[in-house]
C-alpha cells in the first residue's frame, strides 16, 4: 500500500481536483484506491456527489477515536464511489479537531496507524489536505510515504512551493522517515508566456522531483466536479482525462520500478561498461599499431642507411630484413583503421551503431537502452503522438529496445514513453523546444 498526500499550503493550485481525478484514474487502472478528505471544506464529497446530509460519520470521528473503541473505523465511514474507488469524507467538524486534540501528544501521528488497519484492502491511499499549515496538513504528511505537490503555473507558484518544501523537510526530519517528493505542474495554459516560463523554471530548479506529466488547463475538469463526477466518467475522451491517466500511470510506474536516480545511474554504469569494453579493444588494437609502427620505423631507418638515395632496393637484400619487409607490406594499409578505432570518435560511432537512429533501406531504426523498463513506446508526429501505436520490442535482458518504421523523406519529431514517463532520446542530440516547455528529438530522413 502506498500512502500519498496531495499538499500545498498555497490555495487555488487545484489540490482537490488533482486528488479526485488522480484517485479515479488509479482506480480505472485497476488499483484499489481510497481517497481521504482532510479538508474541512469537504469538497471531495461535493465533487463526487456524496450527499452531506447522509454522511453520518467523517474523518473527524475516526481521528477522535483512533483505537476504534466506539466502533467508528475507517472502513465503516468509507463510501464506494465506483469499482476500486472509495471515499472517506470530511466535513466542517474537522476544523474543530486542532482545539479538541490540543493536549493529545500523539495527535499528528494518529492518522498513519488508522490507515495501516486497511492496508490489505487498498493499493493506494490518497489524502487531500487543506491549504494551510496546521494539524490536518501535518497529520497527512506524518502519515504519507510520498507527497505530490500541485503547482499552478502562475505568479506566486514558486514562492508557495518553497514554503511547502520547508514544511515537508521539517516533517521528514521530525519523523526520521523520508518523504518522496513529487512536484506536479498543474493548470498549465500553453497559450500564455508566463505559464511556459514558470514550468521551465520549475523543471530547472527541481528537475529530480518533477513529474514528467503535467495537467493542462481544461474546462472539462471544472465541469466534471460541478456535476459531481470524476473526469473518467464525465468526459473520458477529454484532454483533462488523458493528462490524469498519464499521471496515474507514471505514479504506478514509479512504485513498480527502481527509483529514477538509481535507474539512471545503472543505465550510466551499463553505458560506461560498454565504453570500457570498446576502449579495451581499442587499446589492444593500438598496442598492435605501436608494434607495427616500431617495425616500420626500424625498417625505414635500416633501409635509409643501407642504400644510397635514388637506389631501388633489391628483391632479396635491400638492407631490409624479410620480416620487416613483410610487416611493411602486410600492415601499412591497416594503419588508418587502427587509428580510427582507437579514437574517441570511433568509440562514439560504435555506441551510435548500437543505440540511436539508423536509416536503412527497410526504414528508420529507433533503438535505445533503458535499465529496468517494462515497456518503451514511441510517440511522434508520424503516428499522431499516440505512443500506443508504436511499441518498441525488447531485444535483450539488459534493457535494449528497438523498432523499425518505414518513414518517407521528411523531418520528424519524436519522444519515448518509458513505463508511462515521457523522456527524450538520450542517444540523439538533435532536439528542439516544444510549446510545453520540453524538448522533442528530431530525425531527418533524406530522399
Amino acid at each position: 500500500m502506498r500512502i500519498i498526500a496531495i499538499a500545498n499550503q498555497k490555495g487555488g493550485c487545484g489540490k482537490t481536483t488533482v486528488a479526485l481525478n488522480l484517485s479515479a484514474c488509479l482506480a480505472r487502472e485497476g488499483k484499489r484506491t481510497l481517497l481521504i478528505d482532510l479538508d474541512p471544506q469537504g469538497h471531495c464529497a461535493l465533487g463526487l456527489a456524496v450527499p452531506e446530509e447522509q454522511t453520518e460519520f467523517t474523518m473527524a470521528d475516526v481521528l477522535l477515536d483512533p483505537d476504534g473503541k466506539s466502533g467508528i473505523e475507517l472502513s465503516r465511514i468509507a463510501w464506494q464511489i465506483s469499482s476500486n474507488f472509495d471515499l472517506a469524507p470530511g466535513k466542517t467538524n474537522l476544523a474543530l479537531l486542532e482545539t479538541r486534540l490540543a493536549n493529545a501528544a500523539d495527535r499528528e501521528s494518529r492518522l498513519r496507524p488508522i490507515i495501516e488497519k486497511v492496508a490489505e484492502k487498498y493499493d493506494f491511499v490518497m489524502i487531500d489536505t487543506p491549504p494551510t499549515i496546521g494539524f490536518l496538513m501535518l497529520s497527512a504528511l506524518h502519515a504519507a510515504d510520498e507527497v505530490v505537490v500541485p503547482v499552478d503555473t502562475g505568479y506566486f507558484a514558486l514562492h508557495g512551493l518553497s514554503k511547502q518544501l520547508d514544511t515537508i523537510r521539517e516533517v521528514a526530519n521530525r519523523t526520521g522517515r523520508p518523504l518522496k517528493l513529487r512536484i506536479l505542474g498543474n493548470l498549465y495554459d500553453v497559450r500564455t508566456k508566463l505559464a511556459r516560463e514558470i514550468l521551465a523554471e520549475l523543471r530547472k530548479r527541481h528537475a529530480p522531483e518533477m513529474l514528467t506529466t503535467f495537467i493542462n488547463f481544461n474546462t472539462k475538469l471544472k465541469e466534471s466536479t460541478s456535476l459531481g463526477q470524476p473526469i473518467t466518467e464525465y468526459d473520458p475522451a477529454s484532454i483533462g482525462c488523458r493528462d490524469f491517466v498519464r499521471l496515474a500511470r507514471e505514479l504506478v510506474a514509479l512504485g513498480e520500478t527502481t527509483e529514477i536516480p538509481e535507474s539512471i545511474q545503472q543505465q550510466a554504469d551499463a553505458l560506461a561498461a560498454d565504453a570500457e569494453r570498446l576502449l579495451a579493444t581499442s587499446e589492444t588494437l593500438l598496442g598492435s599499431r605501436r608494434e607495427t609502427t616500431s617495425i616500420l620505423t626500424e625498417a625505414r631507418s635500416t633501409a635509409s642507411t643501407a642504400r644510397p638515395p635514388q637506389a631501388q632496393p633489391a628483391a632479396t637484400n635491400g638492407g631490409v630484413s624479410k620480416a620487416a619487409t613483410a610487416a611493411l607490406v602486410d600492415t601499412a594499409p591497416r594503419t588508418e583503421t587502427f587509428g580510427e578505432v582507437g579514437s574517441d570518435v570511433a568509440i562514439q560511432r560504435k555506441l551510435d551503431q548500437i543505440y540511436g537512429i539508423q536509416t536503412t533501406p527497410e526504414g528508420v531504426v529507433f533503438a535505445t537502452k533503458v535499465m529496468n523498463a517494462q515497456t518503451v513506446k514511441l510517440a511522434g508526429d508520424f503516428n499522431g503522438w499516440n505512443s500506443e501505436v508504436t511499441p518498441l520490442r525488447r531485444l535483450d535482458a539488459d534493457g535494449t529496445f528497438e523498432v523499425r518504421l518505414p518513414l518517407g523523406p521528411g523531418r520528424y519529431r519524436y519522444r519515448y514513453v518509458v513505463d508511462g514517463r515521457w523522456i527524450n532520446d538520450p542517444f540523439n542530440a538533435a532536439v528542439e523546444s516544444n510549446p510545453f516547455g520540453e524538448l522533442n528529438n528530431i530525425v531527418v530522413v533524406n530522399g
